[in-house]
């Protein structure tokens, strides 16, 4: 489901959540929550995948090894992981960069709500509608310096624990 078009993810949450639906009773539809429902659908596929792939490529690599020495499947698990630590963490910032940049989904079961559930994505798609092309774009600076600015901290995390840690 890594592929799973966004306004499909958006259209199947909404029928869940609508009155109609099978989760409608909770009554979270044009909500903050549905809106995180509706994320979690799109970026659980991206950051799973690649967390497995990562860990089976590891895994492949160090196999013998790990059974050679005798560790134990938690202690064999716990190596890979640290193993793989660079590897899971591009993994959540690829979920990231799925999630910041959602508006379809989001618009469509969180309606777009003015100080509820207007994100910066729907607003700058909003604003784009309108013709507020300064705002939008401004708003779209914005966005963009937060994961560049995320980006750059995560490698130089990434940086420091490989000179310390190897």
């Amino acid at each position: 489901l890594m592929g799973l078009p966004p306004v499909v993810a958006g259209l199947v949450v909404y029928l869940l959540l609508s009155r109609a639906g099978p989760l409608g009773a909770m009554g979270i539809l044009f909500t903050p929550q549905a809106m995180i429902f509706a994320q979690t659908v799109l970026v659980v596929p991206i950051v799973a995948a690649l967390t497995r792939q990562a860990i089976e490529d590891a895994w492949r690599e160090y196999e013998e090894q790990l059974r050679s020495l005798g560790a134990s499947p938690a202690r064999a698990a716990l190596t890979l992981l640290w193993d793989c630590r660079f590897s899971l963490l591009t993994a959540v910032l690829a979920g990231f960069g799925r999630a910041i940049a959602e508006v379809g989904a989001v618009m469509m079961v969180g309606g777009n709500i003015d100080g509820i559930t207007r994100v910066m994505t729907t607003t700058i798609a909003l604003e784009t509608s309108k013709g507020d092309l300064p705002l939008a774009l401004g708003l779209g600076v914005i966005l963009l310096l937060l994961v560049l600015a995320l980006n750059a901290m995560v490698l130089a995390i990434r940086d420091f624990a490989e000179r310390r840690y190897g």
